[in-house]
């Protein structure tokens, strides 16, 4: 299969443009003519601040109407140790985002990765996409670029097959979604970009550009982010919603001239730009999708100025009101968040002010990055978590039962205070250590490679947060687990973006990605020897739904029940494993298991061993 080079971007970034510093420089220097008044300046200086190190506020008002609990030592935080086996496993990729002094919005933001059992072999697969030099920038001494899958052999060993599988492919990728768009049983590949978007798909373990012919590649001139399939009509096809990130462009950026002190330049912020829609695509059932974005009403408009609110960058899929319909929430950087509570009629109400996840407790829209949902709690308490801009703590949204009204418990709980210094990107729940309370891991990492120039207490890479769940009734629900439990290799810092989790090696505990922009990812493999038990549940839905993406799966163990969600779509621009995972810790005895698939059955599954993966056919 022939490389794909992306073209997209010469339209907006021609070489005479931006070919050479000189030309840079005299950009700027033109911009700076042309913005020459002290208000834009005074402005542009603001959201430089703003964008490198948040606004400050006191650790107190962070939390919404409760008070902070009292930090403590938890005693019976778990010895884990994660050990990072990136070179030993054979991952040897390295992320490009061609950054070579001119400094573009694009180059601080990428890019994904995904788990994806593209052989249908039983074990996880590892996707990562790339990005790009920009045009006139490659390198002759540098490869060209290209997307990357790595093929498990299923104890955790990793072969670069990606030419082979006609994935060496080379545009500015973002992120990612794995879903069996068209019933064949084989998972295919959705990639987000600058510029049009990629749909891959998988036939036999082969993957083929299908994207004009699927009628999904946007416009030329999008900047795609967060992505992900699901069934929003409940028609057992699977639907795709695309988030797009802002209305930018290289040439746009360059006549801003923004910089960080007078002399070294800066990026722009998201402040001073334009929002820009979001796609929903319908699956039609015969290989093409049609936009429905308009009339399911997923575009809003800022009142305030009439042109499209969202600055999207994460994407979460839940039924929040338990009415067997898939809603959608979307993470913003600047403006508020957006709550899609489907209506059951091909279209959406956005419900974010009234649910009370739009905003902080302030009535301010936060930087929102990475985003996960699940029902973290014994109360069934469903919980929404958001990864924020510097100073910004992260959010915890928790709503109880049926209702659609969420409280930020993030100071509360412990996770806030601990989440405010850092930029955080990816961030999901995960039971690492088994005892079937979900934990939660954040990437961190700074925009600004030179934001010591401006605040001296930040610094660009950053370590990753592992907070051990140590349950609702103790002071502190989230706690900060450090290096001499979890071991020193995840700790270490990078500029962290995406975060994926799946058990690679089969042993039944949730190993971790975490990706670095213009690096090299980090492959961390949980060690834990608690005992602890645990159960897998892959399903195995109809010729449409095949991974049976959207149901509900629940673990019945005496009085203790445990659900979960297949939906790989979490954290930021990535994918996570499609099976899901339950930690039983010392319980070793299950009652039930029930699904609840997307189409309303119910199916009850009796006499489940644990320690085991088990697999649930529809039927």
């Amino acid at each position: 299969m022939s490389k794909i080079k992306n073209k997209d971007l010469d339209r907006e970034l021609p070489l005479d443009e931006v070919g050479d510093d000189e030309a840079v420089r005299a950009a700027i220097k033109v911009s700076l003519i042309v913005l020459g008044s002290l208000m834009f300046v005074a402005v542009i200086g603001y959201s430089v601040y703003f964008f490198a190190f948040g606004k400050e506020k006191n650790v107190e008002q962070v939390g919404q109407t409760e008070k902070a609990r009292t930090r403590e030592t938890v005693a019976l935080i778990p010895d884990i140790k994660f050990t990072d086996i990136t070179k030993s496993c054979g991952v040897d990729f390295k992320h490009t985002n061609g950054n070579i002094g001119k400094k573009l919005l694009p180059q601080t933001m990428g890019g994904g990765v995904a788990f994806i059992d593209y052989d249908n072999d039983g074990d996880q697969d590892l996707f990562f996409v790339n990005s790009d030099y920009w045009p006139g920038d490659q390198p002759d001494s540098e490869p060209v670029p290209t997307m990357a899958m790595y093929t498990n052999d299923g104890k955790g060993n990793f072969s670069n097959d990606t030419k082979e599988l006609g994935l060496d492919v080379n545009f500015y990728g973002m992120g990612v979604a794995v879903g069996d768009y068209d019933g064949d049983g084989w998972r295919d590949l959705f990639v987000t970009a600058v510029g049009k978007n990629y749909l891959f798909k998988n036939k036999n373990g082969e993957f083929t550009d299908v994207t004009e012919a699927a009628k999904v590649s946007g416009r030329v001139d999008d900047w795609g982010s967060s992505c992900g399939f699901f069934d929003y009509n409940n028609d057992g096809k699977l639907d795709l919603f695309v988030c797009n990130y802002v209305d930018w462009t290289a040439k746009k950026e360059l006549e801003l001239g923004v910089t960080l002190t007078g002399q070294v330049k800066g990026y722009v912020t998201p402040q001073i730009m334009a929002g820009a829609f979001p796609y929903l695509y319908k699956n039609n059932g015969d290989g093409t999708f049609t936009d429905v974005s308009k009339e399911s009403k997923v575009e809003i408009v800022d009142t305030q100025n009439k042109r499209p609110l969202n600055k999207s960058l994460g994407l979460s899929f839940v039924d929040i009101n338990g009415d067997g319909w898939q809603d959608i929430f979307v993470a913003n950087d600047t403006v508020r968040n957006l709550l899609f509570v489907n209506q059951k009629d091909g279209t959406f109400s956005e419900q974010g002010e009234l649910s009370n996840i739009a905003y902080d407790h302030q009535g301010n829209a936060r930087g929102a990055m990475g985003i996960d949902a699940a029902r973290f709690r014994s109360d069934e308490s469903l919980g929404f978590i958001l990864g924020n801009f510097a100073l910004e703590p992260a959010s915890l949204y928790v709503k109880q039962g049926k209702s659609t009204i969420f409280t930020d418990e993030a100071l509360g709980t412990g996770l806030g205070p601990e989440t405010r210094v850092e930029l955080t990107f990816g961030m999901f729940f995960f039971d690492y250590d088994l005892d079937g309370r979900l934990d939660i891991l954040t990437a961190n990492g700074h925009l600004e490679e030179e934001i010591q120039l401006l605040f001296k207490t930040q610094t660009y890479e950053q370590s990753p947060h592992l907070f051990w769940n140590a349950g609702e009734d103790q002071k502190t629900e989230f706690v900060t687990v450090d290096e001499t439990r979890s071991g020193a290799d995840i700790c270490k810092p990078m500029a962290g973006r995406g975060l994926a989790y799946a058990d690679i090696d089969q042993d039944g505990d949730l190993d971790v990605v975490i990706t670095a922009v213009n690096d090299r990812p980090r492959v961390l493999r949980n060690d834990q020897a608690t005992g602890h038990h645990w159960l897998q549940v892959r399903l195995v839905g109809d010729d449409s739904n095949v991974d049976g993406i959207g149901a509900k799966v629940i673990v019945h163990c005496g009085s203790k029940q445990f659900e979960r969600i297949i939906s790989p779509t979490r954290s930021y621009l990535s994918q996570t494993q499609i099976p899901v995972s339950f930690g039983l810790g010392t319980l070793d005895q299950i009652d039930l298991v029930e699904v609840s698939w997307p189409d309303g059955l119910k199916q009850e599954v009796k006499d489940v061993t644990i320690d085991q993966a088990l697999t649930i056919e529809k039927k």
